[in-house]
């Protein structure tokens, strides 16, 4: 029999995964067999909705499913383009979520082209909802609203969006906002924000959340909005493993904004061929930032590597340990002037910066601006290759190492470490977030006498491997 996906674990399950490379919480089973619980129904383009919903007598419109699920049921889409807008009617519940999943194999398209897709709704608009899932579809054509995204979350939760593609949305092609408990893993979000306000990928005013596994690129021109993937007045999340590249605005932001935003982990992402930085750490309105830890990326190939930073109309907001560890970036800087990590906001205090490689950067490889008070700012054990002495507030800071990383072959992209690298052995174990067992790659982090600086550690012994994101 043909085996459909559908949920078998719970959300908690997916919040608090730690194994890598795997990501996601999908169990296959097979739900035409006499054990499985769940009820299926069918929709493909040669159905009509005065049909059962079965297999051979399938509904014409996922707005009839929408309409008919309740808790426990799942839908699977056969291939075909349909030209609606979905809004689920009803709820899920705890282990019986509705699931709208596209039928194994097949492509299922729903195109808002012509809907009329308004300000803060969506293609596939989940509001007020909970205990919903979404796999595998296509979402294509979110306008004519400047705020308009291909799928919409709105004060709901126990949500997971799952292996979807969204393509051509005026604002982001998923966005959440004001709701708890959700997952946004392994999507493929392209040509968002064309040209519109959020992000490719948006969390905001959300709380217990992980965003794992996207692949984000090529979005819109930027005018308005764009940045990849956007954390923003949000607490209690992981953005992890996602692979954002050719954007022309941040490749990953946490903001502030203007309310409490803490407890947020962002590790082992890659981002690069971004106009603008590859991370971004900040609080636009104000709002107080807190617990905000960074490991295991990669940024090459942008303006600068990660900026703990002002925007917006707040001169100096505060941020509170703040972590920026293990991390590799590369050849970062355009337009004359960018680097590799810089500390701007004056309003910080306990940031630490430890076992980074910074190599290769325009302009400086660590700055810290003057106008950062002394000793709020923590910089030690970092490999330095290229220091260039123009920054103000450049530093190499205490216990750094000098010299070329010796990567395995930097122009493909390739940064991990050659056995006869400075880094290896010289960074310091104490400083890794307690959650960071493993390093880019999914190798144990640490291997030899002490922990190796930047995101990869050498494995000797055991075949080196890129992750899978490089390999897309």
């Amino acid at each position: 029999m043909i085996k459909r996906v559908i949920l078998a674990m719970q959300l908690t399950l997916v919040l608090g995964m730690q194994a890598e490379p795997p990501l996601s919480v999908t169990d296959v089973v097979d739900p035409m067999a006499p054990e499985a619980s769940q009820q299926v129904f069918y929709v493909a383009p040669y159905g009509s909705d005065s049909n059962p919903g079965t297999e051979s007598q399938p509904w014409r419109t996922i707005r009839k499913a929408a309409e008919t699920l309740t808790a426990g049921q799942t839908v699977l889409i056969r291939a075909g383009t349909y030209r609606e807008k979905v809004t689920p009617k009803h709820s899920g519940a705890p282990a019986r979520y509705i699931t709208y999943a596209a039928y194994p194999g097949e492509v299922a398209t729903i195109d808002g082209e012509g809907k009329g897709i308004p300000d803060w709704g969506g293609v596939l608009q989940i509001q007020d909802r909970s205990y919903i899932r979404v796999i595998g579809l296509r979402i294509t054509n979110a306008g004519p609203g400047l705020n308009a995204a291909g799928i919409y979350v709105n004060r709901s939760s126990n949500i997971i969006i799952e292996r979807n593609h969204t393509y051509n949305t005026v604002s982001s092609g998923i966005g959440v906002w004001r709701s708890a408990n959700v997952a946004v893993l392994n999507n493929e979000v392209e040509l968002a924000n064309n040209d519109g306000y959020q992000e490719n990928i948006t969390i905001a005013s959300t709380s217990n959340f992980v965003v794992a596994g996207n692949h984000v690129h090529h979005g819109g021109p930027g005018t308005r909005g764009g940045e990849g993937i956007d954390v923003k007045h949000s607490h209690t999340g992981k953005v992890h493993q996602n692979q954002v590249h050719n954007l022309k605005r941040v490749g990953i932001y946490i903001d502030a904004w203007d309310r409490h935003t803490y407890d947020i982990e962002v590790h082992n992402n890659l981002v690069y061929s971004i106009t603008s930085g590859g991370f971004a750490i900040s609080s636009e309105m104000g709002g107080l930032l807190e617990n905000v830890t960074l490991y295991n990326n990669i940024a090459y190939n942008t303006r600068y590597g990660v900026n703990i930073g002002v925007y917006g109309s707040s001169s100096a907001p505060e941020m509170r340990r703040i972590r920026i560890v293990n991390n590799t970036f590369v050849n970062n800087g355009s337009r004359g002037w960018g680097g590799g990590i810089l500390v701007e906001n004056s309003g910080v205090h306990d940031v630490l910066i430890a076992n980074n490689i910074a190599s290769g950067n325009l302009s400086f490889q660590i700055a810290i601006d003057p106008s950062v008070p002394s000793g709020r700012v923590t910089v030690t054990h970092n490999l330095i290759h290229g220091f260039r002495g123009i920054e103000a507030g450049e530093t190499r800071g205490q216990n750094y190492v000098e010299g070329d990383p010796q990567f395995v072959n930097p122009s493909a992209g390739d940064f991990r470490l050659r056995a006869n690298s400075p880094a290896l052995n010289k960074g310091n174990s104490t400083h890794l977030p307690a959650s960071a067992l493993t390093d880019f790659a999914g190798n144990p982090r640490v291997v030899g006498t002490a922990v190796d600086i930047g995101a990869y550690e050498l494995f000797e012994g055991s075949k080196i491997f890129l992750p899978m994101m490089l390999q897309r």
